[in-house]
């Protein structure tokens, strides 16, 4: 049983489908910019990647409107294009048939805030009875089974920009134990006051006020990483259920995967975690195309992703790319936009820029994209690593 990907959408700062994130990507279009959702003046951090010119009133009944926060939006927008792109219509399914994982990470900060501002200023009588869930990191999930009436197998999974990967590995398992097809991703949307203050602590965050020198990861100049909001949502299906019902295309298979966990002693246990989902898909490192980094920007970590790289590949060894420097970590909702851009790459035979790094480390001995670059690809790995620990890995491949 091979778990293949049918359908994808992109809801990204420089895209608010996938084809105009594609080509924003391909044109290195640096979606970083001052914070416009709040006012940032007087924040430490006040740059990000929002995602602009996105009406939810274009993609969701009315109802719904007032229940959902910002990342719930996205999600339900983004499944819908996700399901229209796979030509799947869920009332031709049976409900048991189709499944729901997500990930999560910042939940309805917005909503949530928003509403606990009204039970400080107001009293309780003015909260929303929709605050209940709308905050919750697990409502992506719940909100799109209830919208499409899918009833089989549900989970989220809570691994920050890790959780991406974990999901798509979640919903493959489903597949290999029967359901027929899985809907799966991530997204958030964190830029608001408590998204951004629940994240200054871990001391990661870029300070910097110009978008092209704030988020520069593998450079000799790298200060930390840019907050950014949305994601992507993709239909994996069984290779066989989706040849049968004439799936009009399959971008790739999810071919490999594996996760680790950090120990306390500081030490990285990132390159097992890629050397597994090698393991996990037959392949050895001379048949991997591209890296999608995880591409932290805080020089210690990048420094330990260099290393795990090429320790497994050697130096110079492989190419490297970080599409994310448009767009910054969109915590949960990142690695399914690898995911996705891996998917696309391989499509169309080019690797995407890594942009605004101009001073790469030499010590880190990476091939890292810079231009797009075109070569026939077959095997992608995208890496993410969490916040405490976290680390996945995942190999997509061509399916010719």
């Amino acid at each position: 049983m091979s778990a293949v990907v049918t359908g994808l959408a992109v809801t990204a700062p420089n895209g608010l489908d996938t084809e105009e994130f594609w080509a924003s990507t391909l044109a290195g279009a640096n979606a970083i910019a001052p914070i416009s959702r709040f006012d940032a003046a007087g924040y430490p951090v006040r740059l990000g990647a929002e995602v602009r010119g996105f009406d939810p009133a274009e993609h969701l009944p009315g109802r719904l409107l007032p229940q959902t926060d910002r990342m719930t939006q996205f999600a339900l927008a983004a499944t819908g294009g996700a399901l229209a792109d796979a030509d799947v219509d869920p009332d031709r399914f049976g409900a048991y048939d189709m499944g729901v994982v997500t990930a999560g990470a910042a939940g309805g900060f917005e909503f949530g805030q928003r509403e606990l501002a009204a039970l400080w200023s107001s009293g309780p009588e003015h909260v929303s009875v929709y605050q209940s869930f709308a905050w919750f990191y697990a409502v992506n999930t719940g909100q799109i089974s209830i919208r499409h009436d899918m009833r089989g197998p549900t989970g989220v999974v809570v691994t920050e920009q890790a959780g991406g990967l974990d999901a798509i590995a979640q919903a493959r398992r489903r597949l290999r134990r029967g359901t027929p097809l899985m809907v799966t991703g991530g997204m958030d949307a964190p830029l608001c006051p408590w998204g951004i203050a629940a994240q200054i602590p871990n001391g990661r965050l870029s300070h910097r006020d110009d978008p092209e020198r704030a988020y520069l990861p593998f450079d000799t100049d790298a200060t930390g990483y840019v907050v950014g909001e949305g994601g992507a949502i993709l239909i994996l299906e069984d290779a066989g259920h989706a040849r049968d019902r004439g799936a009009p295309h399959v971008y790739g298979e999810i071919a490999g995967y594996c996760a680790t966990f950090d120990p306390r002693d500081g030490s990285s246990r990132l390159g097992a975690a890629m050397t597994g989902a090698l393991a996990d898909a037959g392949l050895t490192p001379a048949e991997v195309d591209v890296v999608f980094a995880d591409a932290s920007g805080v020089a210690e970590l990048d420094r330990a992703e260099a290393t795990a790289i090429t320790g497994l590949f050697g130096p110079h060894g492989v190419p490297v790319t970080a599409p994310k420097t448009m767009i910054g970590r969109l915590l949960s909702g990142g690695a399914p936009v690898d995911v996705a851009t891996a998917l696309l790459a391989i499509r169309d035979s080019v690797i995407p820029p890594t942009v605004n790094v101009s001073r790469p480390v030499p010590d880190y001995a990476l091939d890292l994209v810079r231009e797009p670059r075109i070569t026939r690809l077959t095997n992608a790995l995208i890496v993410a690593r969490g916040y405490h620990g976290f680390n996945a890995a995942v190999v997509v491949r061509a399916v010719r």
